[in-house]
C-alpha cells in the first residue's frame, strides 16, 4: 500500500524541543487523518528528529478515504433557538436536514452526516498544512516577510504520498520531493521515492536520521576511547539526549586538561566542560576525575579531528583558567564576611532581599531543630548563616550551577564544622524525585527551613502555581519537603511550623492561608506517592479527617488502611460503612436535620441493633486507645470486628421504621458507624 513522507528542513532545532517536536508533530497528523476518516495509524506512524530536520513517515495508506455516515445526538427538541442554531452549525446542516428523533430520555434532535469519499492525497495536504500552521513550539519566530511561525527559518519541505507530491505549502515553501544532507558534509540534493531511498539516501549524505542510532554511535564510540585510554566514561544521560540534538553524524574525539587545572575542585572542572562545551567527563581506576574528555563534532576531517580537538582544548583552556582564578581568588576571604553581601541581593521584589530570607530561616530553623533527633542548634544557626554566602563569590557568579558546593569547599577551608560544610552544600536538596535526599540532622534541619520559607512567602503574596505554570518550583520545594520529613522520619507539625514561618513575614504574613498550603502539600503527598504504589484515594480518605498534619503518622495510616483493604472483611466492611452513610445522608437531607448524638439503648429492639451498639462501643474505646499510640494496625483489627454486626443488622433490621423514634434512633446508630471509620479515615474518599 502508498506511503507517506514528510520532512521539513530547517535551521538547527533547539536540542531541548526535538523530541517534543517530533511526538507533536506524530499526534497532530494523526489526529487530522482519523478525524477525517483513517483511524488506527498511531501504531504504524514513526517520527524522526536531527537537528535540521522533523520527519514523519506512514506506511501502509488506502489510497482513498472511504465515505460513509455520522450520527450526531443534539439538544433537545424544545431546547432554545440559540442552542439549536448551534448544533446545526457544528454539524454543517440546515434547519431541513435536522432530525427529530423520540428516545427513551426525551425527544432530541439529531444530524445525519453523510461523508463522501475523497482521494487521501487531498486530506494529506489538509492535515499537513493544519498542523503545521498550529505547531506548539515551546517558542516560534518569524523571519523575512513570511507570516507563518516556526521554530527556525524552513528551507524546504519533503512531502510525498505513494511517490508523488502532495502540493502542501507553509512559511514560503511548497513540498517537493528533494531532501539534502549534512550540510558541510554533503550539502547536495537527491530525489526521494520513499521511505526506504530516503534513509539511505541521508546515511550516505552523512546524516544519520535515528536519535536513538546517534545516541548508541556517541556512547558505544565514547566508551571505546575510553577504554584505550584505561579510563571510564562518566555516565551523563542527560547529556547524551543533549548532545544528540547537536549533531547529524556524530564523531567523538578525546581531548587533554592540562596537569595545572587539575587541583581545581573536580566539580568545577566537570561542570565547565558539561555545562558550558558538553565534553563528557572521564574517571580514572581509583573514580577520581581524569586529565582527559571527550567531546562530540558533526564532522569528520582528513586529519582526524585534530585541529577540533586542538581548538576546543584552546577554549576549554581559557574556561578553566577563568575558574583556577575563581578559586584562587574567593578563598582569600572567609565565606562569613560574605553574609552581609546578601542585602543587596533580592530574593523577591515582594518578599525582600536574600538577607532578609535567610534571617527568617534561621529563626525557622531554630525550631526545627528541636524536632529533628541529633540536630545541635548552634551548628545549625552557624550552617544557615554561612548557607548562601557563597552568592557573591567569583566561582558561583560564573557557574551559577555550583552554588553550595563551593560553599562547601570554601567552608571547609575556613575550618568550619564539617556538619556546617554538608549542610552548606546539601540545603538546596532533594532538587527532584531522582535527587539524593539529605539526612544529616543539621542538613535536613538547614533543607526544611529554606524550603518551608519559600512556600510560605509565595503563599503570602498568592504567587501559587496555577496549571502547569510554577515559575518558582513551588512543586519542588514542597516534594522536597515531603521527601525530607517522611525519609527521616521528622514528626514535624506542618500546620504550626507554617504558621510560624508566615508569622515572620511581618504585614505580608497575615494574609497567608496554612490550611490552603496543606492542602497543597496533600497533592504533592499523592502523586510522590502513587509513583510507589500508594492509591491517592487513600491519601485523600486520611487528609479528608482535617486534623493530620503530621506526615510521618499520616503514611503509617494509609499504610494500615491500605493493608485493611486488601482483606475481606476491610471490603465488607467499607461497602457497608458507605451503605450506612449514604442512608444517613439522604435521611438527613430529606428531614432537613442531623442524625446524631447518643443512642437511646431503651429503643434498641432487635437483638442485632443491641449487637451492633455493643460492638460500636467497643470499637470506639479501643481504637482512641490504639490511635494515640499510633498502633493503627490495631485500630483496623478493632474495626474488622464490626462486620459480622453490621451485616446482620442490615439483613434484619428495617431502618425506615413507621415508628418515627425507632427510625431516628436507628439512623443515629448508623451515623456512629461513619464516626467510628472516621477514627482513622474518611472511608467516602476511597474509591471502589
Amino acid at each position: 500500500m502508498p506511503q507517506f513522507l514528510l520532512e521539513i528542513l530547517s535551521e538547527e532545532i533547539p536540542a531541548r524541543m526535538q523530541i517534543r517536536a517530533a511526538d507533536d508533530l506524530k499526534r497532530l497528523v494523526c489526529a487530522g487523518l482519523a478525524a477525517g476518516g483513517l483511524t488506527g495509524l498511531g501504531e504504524q506512524a514513526r517520527a524522526f528528529v536531527t537537528p535540521r530536520r522533523l520527519t514523519l513517515a506512514l506506511a501502509d495508506l488506502p489510497a482513498a478515504v472511504p465515505g460513509g455516515c455520522e450520527e450526531r445526538r443534539g439538544p433537545r427538541a424544545d431546547a432554545s433557538p440559540q442552542a439549536i442554531a448551534g448544533f446545526l452549525t457544528a454539524c454543517g446542516i440546515t434547519q431541513d436536514q435536522m432530525e427529530v428523533r423520540e428516545t427513551p430520555k426525551g425527544t432530541f434532535c439529531f444530524a445525519v452526516i453523510v461523508k463522501n469519499g475523497r482521494p487521501t492525497a487531498e486530506l494529506l495536504k489538509e492535515v499537513v498544512e493544519s498542523a503545521l500552521a498550529a505547531f506548539p513550539w515551546p517558542k516560534s519566530m518569524r523571519w523575512g516577510r513570511i507570516r507563518e511561525r516556526w521554530v527556525r527559518p524552513v528551507h524546504r519541505i519533503l512531502c510525498t504520498f505513494d511517490k508523488a507530491v502532495i502540493p502542501v505549502r507553509f512559511a514560503g515553501v511548497a513540498a517537493g520531493d528533494v531532501t539534502e544532507g549534512h550540510r558541510f558534509l554533503a550539502p547536495i540534493t537527491f530525489p526521494v521515492r520513499g521511505f526506504d531511498c530516503y534513509e539511505r539516501g541521508l546515511r550516505e549524505a552523512h546524516v544519520l536520521l535515528d536519535p536513538a542510532e546517534r545516541a548508541g554511535r556517541i556512547r558505544g564510540t565514547a566508551m571505546e576511547l575510553a577504554h584505550a585510554a584505561g579510563l571510564t566514561l562518566k555516565a551523563d544521560d542527560d547529556l547524551l539526549a543533549e548532545v544528540t540534538g547537536l549533531v547529524e553524524w556524530p564523531v567523538v574525539l578525546m581531548g587533554h586538561i592540562d596537569e595545572g587545572f587539575m587541583d581545581v575542585p573536580a566539580e568545577v572542572l566537570t561542570t565547565a566542560m558539561r555545562t558550558h562545551q558538553k565534553y563528557f567527563s572521564l574517571l580514572d581506576v581509583h573514580g577520581h576525575l581524569a586529565p582527559r574528555f571527550l567531546m562530540v563534532a558533526n564532522v569528520t576531517t582528513e586529519d582526524g579531528g585534530k585541529a577540533i580537538v586542538a581548538g576546543n582544548e584552546r577554549v576549554l583552556r581559557a574556561r578553566l583558567s577563568d575558574a583556577r582564578f575563581f578559586w584562587n581568588q574567593d578563598r582569600g576571604r572567609p565565606l562569613h564576611d560574605r553574609v552581609d553581601a546578601l542585602k543587596a541581593r533580592i530574593f523577591h521584589a515582594r518578599l525582600g532581599s536574600m538577607a532578609e530570607k535567610m534571617e527568617r530561616v534561621r529563626t525557622l530553623a531554630r525550631t526545627l531543630a528541636e524536632y529533628v533527633p541529633g540536630a545541635d542548634p548552634a551548628l545549625v544557626d552557624r550552617a544557615v548563616l554561612l548557607a548562601k554566602a557563597d552568592l557573591s563569590t567569583g566561582m558561583v557568579g560564573e557557574f551559577p550551577e555550583l552554588q553550595g558546593t563551593m560553599g562547601r569547599y570554601y567552608a571547609r577551608h575556613d575550618g568550619e564544622a564539617p556538619e556546617v560544610c554538608a549542610a552548606i552544600a546539601e540545603h538546596y536538596s532533594p532538587l527532584g524525585p531522582n535527587d539524593a535526599c539529605p539526612f544529616a540532622p543539621v542538613s535536613v534541619c538547614v533543607a526544611l527551613a529554606d524550603k518551608i520559607d519559600t512556600l510560605v512567602g509565595f503563599w503570602t503574596i498568592n504567587e501559587k502555581p496555577t496549571g502547569s505554570k510554577d515559575p518558582f518550583a513551588l512543586r519542588r520545594a514542597a516534594l522536597g519537603v515531603i521527601r525530607l520529613v517522611l525519609e527521616n522520619g521528622v514528626r514535624l507539625p506542618l500546620l504550626a511550623v507554617f504558621r510560624q514561618a508566615a508569622g515572620l513575614y511581618d504585614a505580608v504574613g497575615a494574609a497567608f492561608e496554612a490550611l490552603s498550603l496543606l492542602d497543597f502539600f496533600a497533592d504533592r503527598l499523592k502523586v510522590h506517592l502513587r509513583e510507589k504504589g500508594v492509591r491517592h484515594d487513600l491519601i485523600a480518605a486520611v487528609f479528608a479527617l482535617g486534623n493530620e498534619e503530621d506526615l510521618v503518622r499520616l503514611l503509617a495510616r494509609v499504610e494500615a488502611l491500605s493493608r485493611f483493604l486488601a482483606t475481606d472483611d476491610g471490603i465488607t466492611l467499607l461497602t457497608a460503612c458507605r451503605r450506612a452513610m449514604n442512608i444517613v445522608r439522604i435521611e438527613e437531607k430529606k428531614d432537613n436535620t442531623r442524625y446524631h448524638g447518643p443512642v437511646d439503648a431503651d429503643l434498641l429492639q432487635a437483638g442485632e441493633e443491641r449487637d451492633l451498639e455493643t460492638g460500636l462501643f467497643e470499637v470506639e474505646k479501643n481504637s482512641h486507645d490504639a490511635i494515640n499510640a499510633e498502633k493503627f494496625d490495631e485500630t483496623m483489627a478493632a474495626l474488622s470486628r464490626l462486620r459480622g454486626p453490621v451485616d446482620a443488622f442490615f439483613k434484619r433490621v428495617t431502618v425506615n421504621s413507621a415508628e418515627s423514634r425507632l427510625r431516628a434512633n436507628r439512623l443515629k446508630l448508623l451515623s456512629r458507624i461513619g464516626a467510628a471509620t472516621k477514627a482513622i479515615a474518611d472511608f467516602t474518599k476511597i474509591k471502589g
